[in-house]
């Protein structure tokens, strides 16, 4: 009797599980064809400015943009910059673009292996800055905002420090700045008494695009190898998670290499030595300050991030010489701060918010305009 109670009482619980499995099987067609169609970064978009493998992308508006300053977003050389537009209701671009501002995206390309000679010189001192350049000619703007994301974000401020008079104000996502810490397995791992990165550099030419993914695949093994596969298993008959699955794996996959001149500047001189904090860093010959960084500044930042711990990023307060300087933290990691329906739900409204707070309603600055032709 006590078997046949113990079967009872289990039975509905392995009847459903086993109805679910059913559905999972069943789904696996329609998983197959969107693994196949689903797409990334879809925003429509027009080339502007294009210079070997780079360009620059200006996003369409259905309307008049609300406000005079554009924004100018800078990727990191790692990965694509699809991320910041992964799918139409997970795009930060969107969520830009939705509160009124006209948005430009550098696309920094593939580095072929005759690019390994590119340095940073080349990334923030040229091409960076004829992007911003652009965009304020574009615009008819006398400055913009910068958003840089990652190793992006590192390239901005230099850029602001650099050129601080077209900058109306910085945001840095998850950007790394001092790298005097030991929070993430990155600062440990390129320790020079770890890794040489001239070795590789000289040996390799391009940093490897197989090299990157394997160390983010390892900085969280357990959830990049184990979790995330129990997860696509437990949800292959939801549809909308299979679609959010594909889109990010899409990204995520698609690795590219890093200029191997600039790979090493940027492991040596701030991984390894840590120049930028001390104001030792130098572009083109000229010393970057960051106390020349007077905008203001949003840093936005990811309490579980394991590739650039929020300490880094605000590291870079006593330095700068902004006063209105403002922090934003989620509950996420690296990725889910761009990603996550938490981040579109709540996190990204309000930095945008932030943003439009401190720019100029486009019907002012028209009217100062008139007003200086007449």
């Amino acid at each position: 009797m006590g078997t046949t109670e113990g079967a009872a009482a289990g039975g509905p619980s392995l009847f459903a599980e086993q109805q679910r499995l059913w559905r999972r099987m069943l789904s696996a067609p329609s998983v197959f064809t969107l693994a196949q169609t689903t797409r990334v970064g879809t925003s429509p978009a027009e080339v502007v400015l294009a210079e070997g493998t780079h360009r620059l992308l200006h996003y369409r508006r259905e309307t008049t943009a609300t406000y005079a300053e554009p924004i100018l977003f800078c990727y990191a050389l790692v990965n694509r910059p699809t991320i910041l537009d992964l799918q139409p209701d997970k795009s930060v671009v969107q969520q830009y673009l939705k509160r009124g501002f006209e948005v430009y995206l550098i696309d920094w390309g593939v580095p072929s292996d005759a690019d390994r000679t590119l340095t940073l010189e080349h990334y923030v001192g040229d091409f960076l800055a004829r992007a911003a350049a652009a965009v304020l000619d574009r615009q008819g703007a006398d400055k913009l905002h910068l958003l840089g994301y990652c190793m992006g974000g590192t390239m901005a401020a230099i850029h602001a420090a650099l050129r601080p008079q077209r900058v109306a104000s910085l945001t840095l996502l998850a950007a790394p700045i001092d790298f005097g810490g030991e929070q993430t397995l990155l600062n440990l791992w390129t320790d020079p008494r770890h890794f040489n990165v001239d070795a590789m550099v000289d040996a390799y030419g391009n940093c490897p695009p197989w090299f990157l993914q394997t160390c983010f695949l390892l900085m969280n093994p357990v959830a990049n190898l184990i979790e995330k596969n129990v997860a696509f298993y437990e949800q292959m008959d939801n549809p909308r998670v299979m679609t959010n699955h594909f889109a990010l794996e899409s990204w995520i996959n698609d690795n590219i290499p890093v200029a191997g001149e600039t790979f090493r500047r940027f492991v040596k001189g701030l991984y390894q030595e840590n120049l930028l904090v001390k104001g030792l860093f130098e572009l083109a010959g000229e010393r970057v300050d960051l106390g020349r960084i007077t905008a203001p500044l949003l840093l936005l930042t990811a309490k579980n991030d394991h590739l650039v711990a929020p300490s880094s990023t605000e590291g870079i307060r006593p330095h700068v010489g902004a006063r209105d300087v403002q922090s934003m933290e989620i509950e996420a990691g690296h990725v889910g701060l761009v990603v996550s329906g938490k981040a579109h739900q709540s996190f990204w409204p309000a930095a945008t918010r932030w943003l439009s707070d401190r720019s100029t309603p486009a019907s002012d600055a028209a009217g100062r305009e008139r007003h200086t032709s007449t």
